[in-house]
C-alpha cells in the first residue's frame, strides 16, 4: 500500500480514540456530578482576590457567603482600597455578614505586587494572615458564581493523600449574544471538555483547592513570588511530586461575560502565552491537537475532492477521513452542550443562543483555536488587568507597571 494510505487509516483510528475519550470524560463528568458527599469538613481558608467590578460581581460575591459549609474563613483581598470593588466588598459584608455561615469574613489590602502577578500576591499576602488551625486552602476568583454546595465537592478529593490538588474549571454563559461572546463560550467549552480523569489535566485557579500541608510540602510560597500563573505553577509543582490533579465536575462554575473581537484576541492570547511559558509541554499539545483537528478536516476534505477528481484509488478511503472529523466534532459538540445543560441547569435559557451557535458551527472552532494559539507562539509580555508583565520563564516574572 502507498504511504498516504497507511496515513488516512491513522488519521482514522486516532480520531476514533479521540472521541472514546470524549465519552469517557463525558460519563465521568455526570457520574461524579450526581455525587456530593458530607462526611469530609476540613477547616478551610477560602481566598478570593479581586479588582474592579467584574460583571455580576455583587451577585457572585454573594455566592460565597452562601456556603453550605459550616468550617470555613472568608477572606477577599484587593490591592488598593481605592479599588472600587473593596467599597462594594465592605458594603456586602455588612449586608451578607450576618447570614453566613462563614465563621469569620475579612477584606484584606495587600498593597500593589513587586515581583509577581498581582493576582499571586494577594493570595500570598491572605495565606500570611490565616489562622494555624486551617487545613485547607480554597482559592477563587472574583468574576465567577458558585452554588451552595460548591466549597463541599471542592475540597472532597483532598481526603486521599495522593491528591495534590482539586479543581475545577469555568463556563462562560454570555451576557450578550454578539458573535464574538458566543465565539469566546463555544472555545472555552471545547477547553473544559477534554478535563477528566486523566494525569494531563492541569488545575485552573479560579476554582480550585489544596491542603495546607502539601501547599507548604511543595514550596508553593516561594514558587508564587515571582510567578504570573498561580495554576499552572501550582499543577507543575503537584505533579513534580507525583501528586494527583484532581478535576471536580461539580465545580465547574459559571461566570458571566461579554466580549469583543479585540478582547477575546488579546484574553485568549494572555491564556496561551502564559501556557506557553510556565507550561510548554501543555502549550505543544494544544497546537498539534489543534493542528491535527484542522488537517483533518479541511485539508482532508481538499485530499479527497483533488483524489476523485484525478480518480485516484482509495477515494472511499480518502473521503472517510473527513467524514469522520465532520462527524466526531459534531457529537463532541452535543455532549458538552449536554454538560452545560446538566451542570448548569439554571442558566440554560441564557446558554440557548451559545448552544445553537456552538452545533452550528462546531467545524469552524479549531481554525480559531489555532489561529489563537499561534498567535501566542512570539514574545512574552501581556497585559492582564491593567498591569504589564514580562514572562522571562515559568516562575520569574518582571512586574512591567500598569498601562
Amino acid at each position: 500500500m502507498e504511504w498516504y494510505v497507511y496515513v488516512s487509516w491513522l488519521l482514522i483510528v486516532t480520531q476514533l480514540l479521540f472521541l472514546l475519550l470524549t465519552f469517557q470524560n463525558y460519563r465521568y463528568v455526570l457520574a461524579k456530578n450526581k455525587r456530593n458527599r458530607r462526611y469530609y469538613r476540613p477547616r478551610v481558608a477560602l481566598v478570593v482576590p479581586c479588582k474592579k467590578l467584574d460583571t455580576n460581581f455583587e451577585d457572585n460575591i454573594l455566592s460565597f457567603y452562601r456556603q453550605d459549609y459550616e468550617n470555613y474563613l472568608l477572606c477577599f483581598v484587593v490591592g488598593d482600597r481605592e479599588d472600587p470593588a473593596y467599597e462594594v466588598l465592605c458594603r456586602l459584608k455588612e449586608k451578607a455578614g450576618r447570614h453566613t455561615k462563614a465563621e469569620d469574613v475579612r477584606i484584606l489590602v495587600s498593597g500593589p505586587g513587586q515581583t509577581c502577578s498581582q493576582k499571586i500576591h494577594n493570595l500570598l499576602y491572605a495565606y500570611r494572615q490565616i489562622p494555624n488551625d486551617i487545613e485547607v486552602l480554597a482559592f477563587a476568583d472574583s468574576d465567577i458564581c458558585i452554588k451552595p454546595g460548591w466549597l463541599g465537592r471542592l475540597v472532597h478529593p483532598l481526603r486521599h493523600d495522593k491528591v495534590g490538588v482539586a479543581s475545577g474549571y469555568r463556563w462562560f454563559v454570555p451576557e450578550k449574544n454578539n458573535f464574538a461572546t458566543l465565539t469566546l463560550v463555544a472555545i472555552n467549552a471545547k477547553v473544559a471538555q477534554l478535563l477528566g480523569n486523566t494525569r494531563y489535566i492541569q488545575a485552573w485557579g479560579g476554582s480550585m483547592a489544596i491542603k495546607l500541608k502539601t501547599f507548604r510540602e511543595l514550596g508553593i510560597e516561594k514558587i508564587w513570588q515571582r510567578a504570573v500563573s498561580d495554576d499552572l505553577s501550582l499543577s507543575y509543582a503537584v505533579k513534580k511530586a507525583h501528586r494527583k490533579v484532581a478535576f471536580v465536575p461539580g465545580c465547574i462554575v459559571a461566570s458571566y461575560d461579554s466580549t469583543t473581537w479585540t478582547q477575546l484576541f488579546e484574553f485568549a492570547r494572555r491564556q496561551f502565552l502564559i501556557t506557553r511559558v510556565a507550561t510548554p509541554g501543555t502549550w505543544w499539545l494544544g497546537l498539534l491537537s489543534s493542528l491535527y483537528s484542522v488537517f483533518g478536516l479541511w485539508i482532508g476534505a481538499g485530499l479527497a475532492v483533488y483524489a476523485a477528481h484525478r480518480r485516484y484509488s482509495h477515494v472511499c478511503l480518502f473521503a472517510a477521513v473527513p467524514l469522520l472529523f465532520f462527524m466526531a466534532q459534531f457529537v463532541r459538540a452535543i455532549l458538552r452542550q449536554s454538560i452545560a445543560k446538566i451542570i448548569l441547569e439554571q442558566y440554560r435559557s441564557k446558554l440557548k443562543a451559545a448552544a445553537v451557535v456552538d452545533l452550528m458551527l462546531f467545524w469552524l472552532w479549531s481554525p480559531v483555536m489555532l489561529f489563537l494559539i499561534l498567535s501566542s507562539a512570539f514574545g512574552r509580555i501581556i497585559s492582564w488587568r491593567g498591569i504589564r508583565y514580562r514572562l522571562d520563564g515559568p516562575a520569574e516574572t518582571t512586574v512591567l507597571g500598569g498601562e
